[in-house]
This record gives C-alpha cells, sequence and structure tokens, in this order.
C-alpha cells in the first residue's frame, strides 16, 4: 500500500515522497502493518471554497481522507491531490511548508491521527 509523506527538506521547502507500506500475515487474521502509536485522534471538515495559504503542520500526523477532495502544493512546487481513501503522513514541521485548497462541490473530510 503507497502513501504519500510530506516532509521538510533542503532551503526551507516541503517535499513528497510516496512510502509504500509492508504488511505481514498475522496468523489467519490478515495481513497488518507494524503498530505505530497515536497521540491523539480527530475529525476536521472544511467547506467547498476553502483555501489555506502556506503553512506548516503543529505535530506529526496522519491524514486519510474521507470524503470530497484537496490539492496540497508542497513549497517545492509540486502539487498532489488527495481524494477518498488517500493517506498523508505530514511531517513539514519547518521552513515554508504548503498550501492546500479544497478541489471539490462537496465540504473535503479528513480524520487525523497525530503522533507523539
Amino acid at each position: 500500500m503507497k502513501i504519500t509523506r510530506l516532509y521538510s527538506g533542503k532551503g526551507g521547502h516541503s517535499y513528497f515522497e510516496d512510502i509504500e507500506l509492508e504488511f505481514t500475515m498475522k496468523e489467519d487474521l490478515g495481513l497488518f502493518t507494524e503498530p505505530v502509536g497515536a497521540k491523539a485522534v480527530f475529525f476536521r471538515e472544511i467547506p467547498p471554497e476553502y483555501a489555506y495559504t502556506w503553512h506548516t503542520v503543529v505535530c506529526r500526523e496522519y491524514v486519510v481522507t474521507l470524503s470530497g477532495s484537496a490539492e496540497i502544493e508542497a513549497s517545492s512546487g509540486e502539487k498532489r491531490e488527495f481524494a477518498k481513501g488517500d493517506v498523508l503522513l505530514a511531517e513539514d514541521l519547518t521552513g515554508k511548508g504548503h498550501r492546500t485548497r479544497c478541489t471539490s462541490r462537496m465540504p473535503w473530510r479528513q480524520i487525523f491521527v497525530t503522533l507523539p
């Protein structure tokens, strides 16, 4: 399973990276990734006209899109679209960061899992 990582890098810019999660069979229960501790979980909904200028994340977090879609532009210039089922690991804690805009006609709904 691929997820997208957004991280702080050279020159104070944010960059995207594709990460392939590794799964291991656990008896007859199916395939699992290694557990990762979580600090908090919350949900967010933003309206279709939402646009947020350059910012960084407050803490490392997984952002899973539940419905709607948004475009995130890293300060490196690369843009990526996130839609239902997409997972973003946001780790750009420093630098210029990224900007976000809703691209669907419906609200963009996400679940955030913050990491220690």
